[in-house]
């Protein structure tokens, strides 16, 4: 219940029950025991700074704006949901300090350029990871006309020697 005295607002509030009170200051208590527990364990894991440069696989230039995004992989392979999202700088280059140790998916998307994603075992305290994309390859119609296709429908299929019926083979 509230009410208003002058300009200030003035909060009444029911007094708790004592077995009340003592459920929820225990409830805190071991929330935060919890929290303490989780920071403890976080501390033992190790963390990596990782540095990505990204580059023209045709003539080695840098590829600014170009997305980079890391995707933790669990110990089955499986991508997990979270991730985080980087883009380079001018010189093609982007960093990312605190990176758990353990499997690390990258893929990096530009537009012009090939989707890029590979997975890399992350095991040391700094590591430089160098990226080369590559043009896009030429999508494949069946409906155009394709060269070596034509060629090897022309190809007589190769015979195979007859067997004659009347004989036995040894068994």
């Amino acid at each position: 219940m509230s009410a208003v005295t002058g300009g200030e607002i003035v909060v009444r509030m029911r007094p708790m029950k004592k077995r009340s009170l003592q459920v929820a200051i225990c409830a805190l208590l071991l929330a935060g025991l919890g929290l303490v527990d989780r920071a403890a364990a976080q501390d033992d894991e190790q963390y990596a700074a990782l540095s990505f440069v990204v580059v023209r696989d045709y003539n080695g230039k840098p590829v600014k704006n170009a997305s980079v995004i890391l995707h933790p992989v669990n110990k089955k392979g499986k991508q997990e949901r979270s991730g985080f999202q980087l883009k380079t700088n001018a010189e093609g280059k982007t960093a990312y300090n605190g990176v758990p140790y353990g499997m690390l998916r990258v893929q990096v998307l530009v537009p012009g350029f090939q989707t890029f994603g590979e997975d890399y075992d992350v095991n040391k305290p700094e590591m430089e990871i160098t990226i080369k994309l590559k043009r896009p390859q030429e999508q494949y119609s069946i409906y155009d006309d394709h060269p070596e296709a034509k060629k090897e429908e022309q190809k007589p299929p190769a015979s195979k020697p007859e067997e004659k019926s009347g004989e036995q083979k040894p068994q």
